[in-house]
């Protein structure tokens, strides 16, 4: 089979398509085809020397969703079989023409979607619903502060709260990406052109002075001492990403006065059965939204793996809209 590895030295890694062995699947794995997998920042930093893969994922083989069909499985495999449609997140290795993950980690395909579409709904929405549902715990009537609300997450995310009928206020600072915003549900698209960046100010007009309840960090670094401002009493933020930084000042006054809760959170790296867990979860609760067309993928572009650079480079200029997709040829 074919795997796009990492090659060369730490920060100035390049992707080559190179041969390499099939895998087989063990008792509860399931073996599948890739068909079409989905780009991440992830990927981006991993490949620039400073997101290595986690301990238990191929090292050299990015690639952290994917889609395709189940070539075979295990002896102990009970939810599916050859032929069927799967799609997931591993820890590393989906640009590769062929993988095995755990059964209890794959969702099936929405009827409906081919498999670029499919590939591009696990990563953003299961980052979205474990952050805003499960650990955020967003209610109808509530006010959602996005940042990169035009990224794949962020879109995700959005989509989410218009699910659960909550208000989003979403971040960017690309016009052009801002526009496509209220595709989405999104009440207020706030275009932050300035470092450091002010918007507390127009968040809390757009609530009527109250502020935000919730917010999905996906930028961090100096975005943070802003979004604090802009939260509402006993509001929570809920850290997902580190683009513009790791630091920030922190007013702790303002955490206690406002008695705010702030809460980092990470997918790639949790243990096995954390992720297991997550995905039985999105299986009850995203999957039967997907299947209505309420969650649907958002879509940048879909290229084959041979232009992976110039997916890469569109992704460091932070152009796409939605997700980037590579698909097998």
């Amino acid at each position: 089979m074919k795997v796009l590895r990492i090659r060369g030295g730490k920060g100035s890694e390049t992707l080559a398509l190179e041969d390499a062995e099939a895998p087989s699947p063990g008792a509860s794995e399931l073996h599948v085809r890739v068909c079409a997998a989905g780009l991440n920042r992830a990927d981006l930093m991993q490949l620039r020397g400073h997101y290595p893969a986690p301990p238990d994922a191929p090292q050299d083989v990015p690639g952290l969703e994917f889609a395709g069909e189940v070539l075979a499985v295990g002896a102990r495999v009970r939810r599916f079989r050859a032929g069927d449609r799967v799609m997931g997140l591993v820890g590393g290795g989906a640009f590769s023409e062929q993988l095995v993950l755990h059964e209890r980690e794959a969702l099936p395909v929405p009827e409906g979607l081919d498999f670029a579409q499919a590939a591009a709904l696990p990563e953003a929405y299961l980052t979205a619903f474990d952050a805003l549902v499960l650990q955020g715990g967003v209610q109808a009537g509530e006010t959602v502060l996005i940042h990169a609300v035009a990224s794949g997450v962020g879109s995700a995310a959005a989509l989410l709260c218009r699910a659960a009928g909550a208000q989003v206020v979403g971040t960017g600072r690309n016009a052009h990406k801002l526009a496509r915003a209220k595709d989405w549900g999104v009440a207020h698209a706030l275009l932050c052109e300035q470092s450091p960046p002010h918007f507390a100010e127009r968040v809390r007009a757009a609530t009527g002075g109250r502020g935000a309840d919730l917010a999905l960090d996906l930028v961090g670094g100096d975005y943070l001492p802003e979004t604090l401002q802009a939260m509402a009493p006993r509001g929570r933020v809920m850290l997902v990403g580190l683009v513009a930084g790791r630091t920030a000042p922190l007013d702790m006054g303002l955490v206690l006065s406002r008695r705010l809760r702030l809460t980092g959170t990470v997918l790639r790296s949790r243990p096995q059965e954390e992720k297991m867990a997550l995905v039985q979860a999105a299986e009850r609760q995203l999957l039967p939204l997907m299947r209505a067309g309420v969650l649907p993928p958002v879509i940048d572009a879909v290229l084959p793996f041979s232009a992976v650079s110039e997916a890469l480079a569109r992704m460091q200029g932070n152009a796409p809209v939605g997700k980037l997709v590579l698909s097998w040829e």
